[in-house]
């Protein structure tokens, strides 16, 4: 039982991590040092930074089967005229802007931290937890044995717009599985985006093609790893407590895995890395099971024609490899009017990695759209970079 346990402890620490889009090496120092210091180590970091701590007005809305969606709305903040008073409207101002969030796979709302400690007040936004990830309900469909879609997920995004942002404008974010989930949106309520759509940014997101993905493992283990995993992750899935039991055991495997696939750069701030081994942990093993399989026949390349004619904004990190760069190559090809950046030196969570320069690249996005005046200058965390780390076009 013992070496059972052992097994699925490192498969699931391995597998749950790979799946969800994240990880980096184990350093010498976590071999060297001991347990116990490094549990504190890992506590001292916690405690020190204030990553996932914005919260906004709460709300809750039904998907279409049922489960309980949680959302955040940061409204903007109301200019007041000389002399103190707020200025009496005598009609119903328009409803502004709206910038709606979409978080990736294993992660939650709280991902977004930087961005939202830099455009707070400046923009209406909305931040939401996707089924089964964050502060959301478990899915309920998943527990009458339906699986997931990437389709579902996106009528999960148009109950979330009609519940938090029923009218105005609207700008979309999404990143890794929140690039699908806009994508799945698009394809199943053209009109919405016809009609309310201002602009559109995919970070680190693909179109299709993901079941051809090597994360980064030599081709000898490739084949492997794709006719192995989803039955791997499947019975990894049915033991939940064991396997949980197990990723805490190897807590330190699994942290220098996060930063692996998580960042392109040694340079991370400890914290940084800390906090993303928190979202990534939050995420059950079943919840991980449940989802692999929608990315694997995930196909949205024709429904990218819907944001055709309004402001695009891709950014890829040059070291993913969750979702590579070439993928958000191939939706520039699709959509050749849209600004591409590729980061140097960026793995998948290129929000946290690198949080000036995407807050820069989706600030110029919102003024593009003409969601914000230009030049809009952001807050903390959000001060644009000037330098070589974006390459638009490449």
């Amino acid at each position: 039982m013992s070496e059972n346990w052992r097994k699925a402890g490192w498969a699931g620490a391995a597998i749950g991590v790979i799946a969800a889009g994240a990880a980096a090496g184990v350093a010498v120092e976590r071999i060297t040092v001991g347990r116990g210091i490094r549990r504190k180590a890992r506590l001292a970091l916690d405690a020190a930074g204030d990553y996932g701590s914005l919260r906004g007005t709460a709300g809750t809305c039904p998907a279409e089967d049922g489960t309980e969606l949680y959302y955040e709305v940061d409204e903007t903040e109301e200019p007041t005229p000389p002399g103190g008073a707020k200025r009496r409207l005598r009609r119903k101002a328009a409803a502004p802007a709206t910038v709606v969030f979409c978080h990736g796979y294993c992660l939650s709302q709280d991902s977004w931290h930087f961005q939202r400690a830099a455009l707070r007040g400046l923009v209406r936004a909305v931040y939401w937890d996707q089924r089964s990830h964050g502060r959301s309900a478990r899915g309920l469909a998943q527990a009458d044995g339906e699986p997931v879609t990437i389709d579902q997920l996106g009528r999960d995004l148009k109950a979330v717009i009609d519940a938090a942002a029923p009218e105005g404008p609207l700008v979309l974010v999404g990143h890794s599985m929140g690039g699908m989930t806009v994508m799945a949106l698009a394809e199943q309520f053209p009109e919405l985006v016809r009609e309310r759509v201002l602009g559109v940014a995919l970070v680190g997101t693909s179109s299709g093609r993901l079941d051809e993905v090597t994360y980064g493992l030599p081709s000898i283990g490739q084949g492997a790893v794709r006719r192995l995993l989803p039955g791997v992750l499947k019975a990894l899935g049915s033991q939940v407590e064991l396997v949980e039991k197990g990723r805490r055991a190897t807590a330190d495997l699994f942290a220098g895995m996060i930063k692996l696939y998580s960042f392109g750069s040694r340079e991370v701030d400890p914290g940084v890395a800390r906090f993303a081994e928190r979202l990534i942990e939050a995420t059950p093993i079943d919840v991980v099971a449940e989802f692999y399989p929608a990315f694997q026949v995930h196909d949205k390349s024709a429904a990218l024609q819907g944001f055709a004619d309004i402001p695009v904004t891709v950014i890829a990190g040059d070291r993913d490899m969750i979702i590579p760069p070439g993928h958000s190559v191939a939706i520039k090809e699709e959509l050749p009017a849209a600004e591409l950046a590729v980061l140097d030196e960026t793995g998948h969570l290129m929000m946290l990695e690198r949080p000036e320069i995407v807050t820069g690249l989706l600030t110029g996005l919102l003024e593009r759209a003409g969601a914000v005046p230009a030049p809009t200058n952001v807050g903390a965390h959000g001060r644009r970079t000037a330098g070589s780390a974006a390459q638009p076009g490449r």
